[in-house]
């Protein structure tokens, strides 16, 4: 590789997709920097942006294909990359000759890399013809669908937007944490005048910079966006004649079903709180309204989405310019994701490819037998420490003949499996990334060569296509003569090139480039539907007396367990911090930095107390990953419909001191 400056992307499950600019001297990364011509990040990264030198060169990265002997025993030997590909393809080829077909072989792939050309693994199981394959989306389904049923469509603000809004309702997003870019934007409105409100269970580190902050119900927010509606509509008699689909039963319901008494007794708000933020959004506008992804991480969330977005619609924040409602996007499906949907080989008996829900993979999957799932392949994950129900993923694996996991690092799930990978970074690839969150296009350049003998998801693809060739010849049709830029460019159609006003390849490695036609309310109007109140499921009880509601956000110097090895951010491997509230404390007699531990009958997790004062007495915070992840404690109630988001808010949990041991 040529010294000099690169473009890069930020490819991590992160509202950024930041721009970086790459220096690079004797082919290493010498430093970051932002890409000052990236028109959302505007130059600035995260902190764990600018620690991308210690990522790439961090003694703890894997470099070398390993193999396990026996599984789980820590006995690890270093082999070729032809060693591996050999043991892969090998079984592979073995699990079609005995069950007659590749059901018995799968992956479970998800956000740890959403760079397009990181969909190599799904065309390379493709190539095989029928096999086994998640699908779903375990963070934001819920919420996608909820959008989608009230706009009949993908629909969410442009961010930079909300800069000349006059009012601001943050409404369980935390982007002091999770966006940090958000906040320059959100900063200029308010430097204009605007009101920041924020609501959420947790006096978070971004409700401590709010005009107004309203501690609600976790689960609760379909109640407070109705009680805020019937206030708008008594004060705006005008609404009587909208057209949409819904209206009718959703105005009868704010009008004649709904009081604010039992808005305030469902969200656990006063009546001074309830009028104040109504107030304000009767007479501020434009208001930008964002619902952040932890509202639909509960069995009522798809309900809460609707509700926002009909509050939104209702309010006129949809038509006025700068008014807003955010989500998430889903521009990605506008790209033809060649290697997503590459066509494989059919199979004379088996139509298609078996599919398991990736949100409660394991359990799903232990249910087939015709053939069982034998062979399972891991990429951009952290199972063990992202996942819930581990006891069913610990039965899958005692169940599966090889388990193939591809990562960065040695992590709880790698430790588990037979064969490692070492992936490499994205300054060792070339891919496209396009945000879910911002509207910017940009490529990925390959920097410096790639770390010891790491590899790109789709190289391996390349390789193992090679392999499986050469021990069964036409056992897979994957194109791997096909270099990374051939992929890229057959990803910019002449719509998607259209659409960002690109005339050519060149033009992206100038910058990164925004979208020219983002749907508008308009787009919409006619097929927006309101919020259907008698959808709502009964309250919540909230479980025991004695149980308390666990929640999992995420840390500012970490994205699940990634970045965890990083020394510049996490100067200590402390024991894991669990906040509890004073009257928790009170209750069981706990006292701050108390050695305490958090149970339920999925498991029990030791760490540390501190005693928040902000948080509401059934509320228990705990961060996710680190040595003793809290998912342990996570298993997903039966869901209501099949096609959501995981529950991972809607654990109980029990509370003590600490007995000397795990039990």
């Amino acid at each position: 590789m040529k010294d000099g400056i690169y473009r890069n992307t930020c490819p991590r499950n992160c509202y950024g997709t930041c721009g970086i600019l790459s220096h690079v001297k004797n082919g290493r990364l010498m430093k970051v920097t932002g890409d000052p011509s990236h028109g959302y990040t505007k130059g600035k990264l995260c902190a764990k942006g600018y620690a991308s030198t210690q990522f790439v060169y961090s003694p703890h990265r894997l470099k070398y294909p390993m193999l396990q002997t026996p599984r789980g025993s820590g006995n690890w030997k270093r082999i070729s990359w032809d060693e591996a590909y050999t043991i892969i393809a090998e079984k592979m080829i073995e699990l079609n000759k005995r069950y007659g077909s590749n059901l018995a072989s799968g992956y479970n792939k998800y956000s740890g890399n959403l760079g397009i050309l990181h969909y190599a693994t799904e065309g390379m199981f493709n190539s095989i013809g029928p096999h086994t394959k998640p699908f779903g989306n375990p963070c934001a389904l819920s919420g996608k669908n909820a959008i989608e049923r009230s706009f009949g469509g993908n629909f969410s603000s442009v961010p930079e937007h909300m800069a000349n809004a006059k009012l601001i309702v943050l409404w369980g997003a935390n982007p002091a944490v999770t966006n940090v870019h958000q906040m320059k934007f959100i900063y200029e409105a308010r430097r204009k005048g605007a009101k920041l409100v924020v609501i959420d269970p947790i006096f978070t580190q971004t409700a401590q910079k709010a005009d107004l902050y309203i501690q609600i119900k976790p689960g609760s927010d379909m109640w407070l966006a109705l009680g805020i509606a019937k206030y708008v509509f008594e004060q705006k008699r005008d609404l009587q004649d909208i057209q949409s689909e819904g209206w009718i039963d959703y105005r009868n319901y704010l009008e004649s079903e709904l009081t604010m008494e039992e808005v305030c007794a469902e969200t656990g708000i006063v009546m001074e709180a309830l009028l104040e933020i109504s107030e304000l959004y009767a007479s501020h506008k434009p208001a930008a309204t964002w619902a952040g992804l932890g509202i639909q991480r509960n069995r009522r969330g798809s309900d809460s989405i609707e509700a926002i977005n009909s509050l939104a619609a209702l309010t006129g924040n949809l038509t006025s310019e700068y008014g807003g409602l955010y989500y998430m996007h889903f521009d990605v499906d506008d790209f033809p994701l060649n290697l997503f949907h590459f066509k494989g080989p059919s199979h004379p008996d088996i139509p298609e490819s078996r599919v398991v829900d990736i949100s409660d993979y394991a359990s799903n999957a232990l249910q087939f037998t015709d053939p069982p799932l034998k062979l399972l392949w891991i990429a951009s994950r952290n199972i063990f420490t992202q996942d819930q129900n581990l006891n069913a993923w610990n039965k899958l694996f005692d169940q599966l003949e090889l388990i193939v996991t591809v990562d960065l690092f040695l992590t709880k799930t790698a430790m588990q499996s037979d064969l490692v990978l070492p992936a490499a970074t994205h300054f060792e690839e070339e891919d496209l990334n396009i945000g879910y969150w911002h509207y910017w296009l940009a490529i990925n350049q390959r920097a410096i060569p790639p770390y010891h003998e790491a590899k790109s998801d789709l190289q391996i693809a390349r390789d193992l296509t090679r392999k499986l060739n050469e021990l069964a010849p036409s056992f897979s049709n994957f194109p791997f003569e096909k270099e990374p830029i051939d992929w890229i460019k057959e990803e910019l159609t002449p719509e998607v090139m259209k659409q960002y006003g690109i005339r050519q390849l060149d033009d992206l490695y100038e910058g990164a480039i925004h979208k020219k036609d983002i749907p508008v309310f308009s787009d919409f109007e006619d097929s927006f539907r309101f919020y259907s109140p008698g959808d709502m499921e009964d309250s919540d009880s909230g479980g025991e007396s004695h149980e308390y509601k666990l929640i999992t956000p995420q840390s500012l110097l970490k994205i699940h367990s990634q970045y965890e090895w990083l020394s510049w951010l996490n100067q200590e491997k402390n024991e894991s911090v669990i906040e509890i509230s004073k009257a928790a404390a009170l209750e069981n007699g706990i006292k701050e930095q108390e050695k305490i531990e958090l149970f339920n009958h999925d498991g029990t997790i030791t760490g540390i107390a501190r005693i928040n004062p902000f948080l509401p007495r059934n509320l228990v915070l705990a961060r996710q990953a680190g040595d003793n992840p809290i998912n342990q404690l996570i298993k997903q109630k039966e869901r209501r419909d099949k096609d959501t988001s995981t529950y991972f808010y809607d654990s109980m949990v029990s509370l003590r001191k600490w007995r000397g041991q795990n039990v």
